[in-house]
């Protein structure tokens, strides 16, 4: 498909959405937040989920967590926001983090072989004479060629440090050369955390408390499921011949860098708050754990984006990748934004973050792969088309305010020529004078009298659509900046 259709179709498409909330009064955010406990109750009776917790964090904030049903079942403990819950695949964005910040450090290159970090590689068998050698990037993004590996790979939580070396020594079959596709290896993010290991001279789980879990106030988070004193403990469960069976428990290990963090609401709220505090990027100081612009790194798809069909009730079809840790999404109802699943023997996980509009939704629950991203996103859409949780814009750049009085002035006196100064060398071109001008004098005719309305923003420093109040109604004018300096105008489009 054309590049440029792509661009059309998406925008339309989120035109569409946009007015058809435009059209509704946005409604009470907290009887918004309050509307989302009916989602996550229906989801554990139809999943025959004991117990879960749901949590809301909007600018920073803990905004709603919600808990229900029992984190152990013959006791009837009732879960609370400080129960603790593996959440399994959620871990792997810890780790990838780390290594961005090693790599910030100058000890991981992104693009060096893995085999420069992790020796035992070096043994490899690739598939083909001309297979690329894995990387670290290729490791972060599903990228190196091994097989899909859930079933396997959540048994193997508790694979020692030692087994894992003679583990990858005696060699590892490939599904497919090397960044050829995507396909999720927990093997390979086990890889990434020997990584993190060797170059940060400690033990992943160590590193990643000591840079994230104690900066950030979390300290109900571990890696040990015996660190956690039973009665705050949610005891994983499976639903077989209906009853909950409870699940085998894992200790820690070198595949925990794929899935081994235990975690409780209260304490994921405030991890959650500081990602979502990357956005938007801004002058001021770090906070000194990672730097923002490496946080946004890990939402960048890496590899092989594909569009699913659309599997919920507004037929929104979603265009899907994956970055280093986490999956990008993009869709027509909640534009940009990225997330993850967890699921282990007796444990389901999921969180979305709406980056642009700071607002993220995180479920755990204590049944095998019990799909919490359901809930999640049900939730994430309703907040979203509530319209009391809008995407942020910013104020112009000085460059646009100054276009906009030049938009103004070029409206006011139907006449682009007046603004010669200021436009772009292929904007006569593209549509001369005599062409421009009549049209202005239509709307003009139609419109009357127009003014700039308010504050006006915008989601970048180079266009913007400008809103107009009009004597006989409202007017937008689409404004792009050519790349020059000093600024000048390279399309206006009025659209009533």
């Amino acid at each position: 498909m054309n590049a440029r259709y792509c661009v059309v179709a998406v925008l339309a498409c989120c035109a569409l959405f946009a007015t058809a909330s435009a059209a509704d009064e946005p409604r009470n955010p907290s009887e918004v937040l309050d509307s989302l406990d009916g989602v996550f109750e229906k989801f554990m009776r139809e999943q025959h989920v004991p117990g879960l917790v749901y949590g809301v964090v909007v600018d920073g904030k803990l905004a709603r967590v919600r808990a229900f049903g029992v984190s152990n079942v013959p006791a009837g403990t009732p879960v609370t926001a400080d129960t603790a819950f593996r959440i399994a695949s959620m871990s792997k964005q810890f780790t990838a983090l780390a290594t961005l910040r090693l790599r910030d450090a100058g000890k991981v290159s992104l693009d060096a072989p893995a085999e420069k970090y992790v020796p035992e590689l070096r043994k490899l068998r690739y598939p083909t004479s001309d297979s690329a050698r894995i990387t670290v990037r290729d490791l972060l993004s599903h990228a190196a060629g091994f097989v899909t590996d859930d079933p396997w790979g959540d048994r193997q939580l508790d694979m020692s440090e030692a087994d894992f070396s003679r583990f990858v020594a005696n060699g590892v079959p490939f599904a497919r050369a090397p960044g050829m596709a995507y396909e999720y290896s927990n093997f390979g993010f086990a890889l990434v955390g020997r990584v993190v290991s060797n170059t940060s001279r400690t033990n992943y789980s160590r590193y990643i408390t000591d840079s994230f879990l104690r900066p950030l106030g979390m300290p109900h988070t571990v890696w040990d499921i015996a660190a956690v004193p039973a009665p705050q403990r949610a005891v994983g469960y499976r639903w077989e011949n209906e009853a909950w069976i409870e699940e085998p428990v894992l200790g820690p290990g070198v595949f925990g860098a794929m899935g081994g963090l235990i975690t409780t609401a209260n304490d994921y709220a405030r991890y959650v708050g500081w990602l979502l505090a990357a956005w938007p990027p801004r002058d001021g100081a770090e906070d000194g754990i990672l730097k923002r612009a490496s946080i946004r790194e890990i939402t960048r798809p890496a590899n092989y984006a594909v569009v699913r069909p659309a599997d919920d009730p507004a037929g929104c079809p979603r265009a899907t990748s994956y970055g280093f840790g986490v999956i990008p999404f993009s869709d027509c109802i909640l534009g940009f934004h990225f997330g993850h699943s967890g699921g282990l023997p007796g444990y389901g996980s999921n969180v979305l973050f709406l980056p642009y509009r700071g607002v993220a939704v995180f479920a755990f629950a204590n049944r095998t792969y019990a799909p919490a991203s359901r809930a999640v996103r049900e939730a994430a859409n309703l907040l979203a088309q509530s319209g009391a949780f809008p995407e942020r814009a910013g104020s112009l750049s000085p460059a646009l305010r100054d276009m906009a009085r030049v938009v103004e002035r070029i409206y006011d006196t139907g006449d682009v020529l007046t603004a010669r100064e200021t436009l772009a060398p292929n904007f006569l071109l593209d549509h001369a004078a005599a062409i421009r001008n009549p049209q202005i004098a239509e709307l003009r005719q139609k419109l009357g009298r127009c003014r700039l309305a308010g504050a006006q923003q915008s989601d970048n420093a180079m266009s913007a659509t400008l809103a107009l109040a009009c004597d006989g109604g409202p007017l937008n004018a689409k404004v792009i900046l050519a790349p020059t300096s000093p600024a000048t105008l390279q399309s206006l489009e009025f659209v009533p």
